[in-house]
């Protein structure tokens, strides 16, 4: 069981986003892919379940998973999650999607669980897949040229379509290689991920259990851990938003 321990002068406790996520302000690209649907580079997160708040727009959600091959309706409202695995589209069709995305397991998506869903030649060489994946300095932003996202964008949807030919053919199981291909690229960066687990999500969890041992065994700790409270703000509006995978992104981590 997690100690709570008094707070040092001047410490606060909690003051990360609640369980540990990370929200990101999305506005999906609406510049038409090479099927003619604008929208973003389909991927999977191999660890993280992520979420969708919409606040404008219509779209879609093109997902490939083990349920197969879905299309869910995203408008003004909605609530869309999936979990680790599913390969995800966003898919911007009035040119204004725009939602709030969260992520579990803060730290992670940054640190680089996610994988694009290119084809398989380019999957097959790490090289290669980061030639494809990493985009140049000074296009990182949205006060670099657009060019490099757009083409990776490009090169995901081919691999998206690819996948989705073999969930066709051959149900659930087309994935197999895409899940292969992908928990090898992310292999060698798993190793320092539960540094990252322990700072945030796992000491959200820890210190909740800690006070609510507290409040029945220890009522005076926990009201110093009360006494710590704080509040903290940011923004998701920023003047530079990065260029991600479904649009420009403001991201909060912490």
């Amino acid at each position: 069981m997690s100690e709570l321990r008094p707070p040092t002068p001047g410490e606060q406790y909690g003051v990360a986003l609640p369980g540990g996520n990370s929200v990101s302000h999305v506005q999906v690209y609406d510049t038409p892919g090479p099927d003619g649907l604008a929208g973003g580079s389909p991927h999977l997160h191999t660890v993280c379940t992520e979420a969708y708040l919409v606040i404008a727009g219509d779209g879609m959600v093109q997902t490939l998973s083990g349920e197969g091959y879905a299309e869910t309706p995203l408008v003004r409202g909605t609530i869309a999650w999936f979990s680790p695995g599913t390969v995800h589209r966003l898919v911007n069709l009035d040119g204004r999607l725009e939602l709030y995305v969260v992520m579990s397991n803060a730290g992670l998506p940054e640190a680089g669980d996610m994988v694009l869903a290119f084809e398989p030649e380019v999957l097959a060489n790490e090289a290669r897949y980061r030639a494809a994946a990493d985009l140049p300095p000074g296009c990182t932003t949205t006060d670099g040229r657009p060019d490099p996202a757009m083409a990776r964008r490009d090169l995901a949807v081919a691999g998206f379509h690819h996948w989705r030919d073999a969930v066709d053919r051959d149900g659930a199981s087309g994935l197999s290689g895409l899940y292969d291909a992908a928990t090898r690229l992310i292999a060698p960066r798993a190793a320092t991920w539960p540094t990252l687990l322990d700072a945030d999500p796992a000491g959200d969890l820890g210190r909740s259990r800690a006070q609510v041992a507290a409040l029945s065994s220890d009522p005076s700790a926990a009201a110093q851990h009360l006494a710590a409270s704080a509040i903290r703000t940011s923004s998701l509006l920023p003047d530079t938003r990065r260029m991600g995978c479904c649009g420009t992104l403001g991201t909060v981590v912490h």
